[in-house]
């Protein structure tokens, strides 16, 4: 399955970007708001980058934010 977002700014002057997660997505991954996402980048075999994302496990996502205080 194939499905488009667009892509906007979340702050003004930031380079941070903002994309609605299309509803099938949303369901496909059982999320909900103020849920963490794991963000994976990859290259394949032909060069082509590839972003593979990940409904964060609660329990890996509180390890991540302890490992970073640390």
């Amino acid at each position: 399955m194939s499905l488009d977002s667009t892509v906007g700014l979340a702050r003004p002057q930031t380079k941070s970007l903002r994309a609605t997660i299309p509803e099938g997505i949303v369901a496909y991954l059982g999320i909900h708001a103020g849920d963490k996402l794991d963000w994976v980048m990859e290259n394949s075999e032909t060069g082509e980058r590839i972003v593979v994302v990940k409904k964060a496990k609660a329990l890996a996502s509180v390890e991540k934010q302890s490992k970073k205080r640390k």
